[in-house]
């Protein structure tokens, strides 16, 4: 039984302070806060997502932002750089936006794709790429309208202790397509119309290290629970060592890692952000699983204040 993903679900990483971590995900990428929560294992520390209008899959970033602690380093094991996607024309804005606020960028060409390259305040390697196909997010904040805002997950450069046993994964298992190698790079595209296009780097860069400025796990879409439940067998079956399913609130996950020694996730579409509160309210206030809600008191004076604000 072959198996397809649409794409990217979602993508977390570990980040230093919450509020730098909000400023720029909110205040300068223009991202909606869809949901700001507790990080189920670790109730002390935020999990915050950002994303589209609704936080639909494929276009949600979520972080565990844990302020002065140690500095990771990107490398192989890990997802090495998180790509965005915005729409055709738009890019002389973003290229104004970010050196409006300080942001260094430089710009690089693969597959005949022009992309800006920058990093986020703590180290995180993003780019952002133009293409037609995804629907415009609908989001406005502060200068960031819909006719040039991010749409989601243009896709991930994935960096492997094997790559060959990587690529071999995302085909094979994972259901994407080879359409192409370029340089040091594989590019590989799934169904969906965001998040869809992965690169993989095709030589070792040295062995990664988890901290602030690193991608923790890349989580890719199942369309429901059974469907969960059926790439978790097929997954097993492939010799992979997966989890039970573990309740997320706003999605189911199970998670293996695979041979190149990157996490991978795969996470249900159902049953999104508004479930727990209305879509106008999303990410307004702390929301917290049923098990944390008698320690709200407690959490809330531990964990640092965060102000969603517009910087332009």
């Amino acid at each position: 039984m072959g198996k397809k993903t649409m794409g990217i679900h979602h993508i977390t990483a570990i980040v230093g302070h919450p509020q730098e971590n909000v400023d720029f995900y909110a205040g300068v990428l223009g991202l909606r806060l869809v949901k700001q929560t507790v990080n189920f294992d670790d109730p002390g520390t935020y999990h915050l997502y950002f994303g589209d209008e609704g936080g639909k899959p494929g276009t949600i970033i979520t972080f565990f932002p844990w302020a002065n602690a140690y500095q990771g380093k990107i490398g192989d094991g890990q997802v090495g750089v998180t790509s965005y996607v915005v729409p055709k024309g738009s890019m002389a804005f973003w290229e104004k936006r970010l050196a409006k606020f300080g942001v260094s960028f430089s710009k690089m060409e693969r597959f005949g794709e022009q992309s800006i390259v920058f990093d986020d305040p703590h180290g995180l390697h993003l780019e952002i790429v133009e293409r037609e196909e995804g629907e415009n997010n609908n989001w406005n904040f502060g200068e960031v309208v819909p006719e040039v805002a991010i749409k989601g997950f243009g896709g991930a450069t994935l960096y492997s202790t094997r790559p060959d046993k990587t690529g071999e994964l995302l085909e094979k298992i994972m259901g994407l397509e080879l359409v192409g190698k370029e340089g040091e790079f594989a590019r590989y595209r799934s169904t969906g119309d965001i998040g869809n296009i992965i690169d993989l780097k095709l030589t070792t860069v040295g062995r990664g290290q988890m901290g602030v400025g690193t991608v923790h796990h890349i989580a890719w879409r199942a369309e429901d629970d059974q469907d969960q439940l059926d790439w978790q067998k097929f997954v097993a079956a492939s010799g992979y060592g997966v989890t039970a399913v573990r309740d997320r609130n706003y999605f189911n996950a199970i998670y293996f890692r695979e041979h190149g020694e990157i996490l991978f996730e795969i996470a249900t579409d159902p049953p999104g952000f508004a479930h727990d509160e209305s879509p106008d309210t999303m990410g307004k206030q702390l929301m917290l699983p049923a098990q944390y809600e008698p320690h709200r008191e407690q959490l809330e004076r531990e964990l640092l204040p965060i102000e969603v604000r517009v910087l332009d």
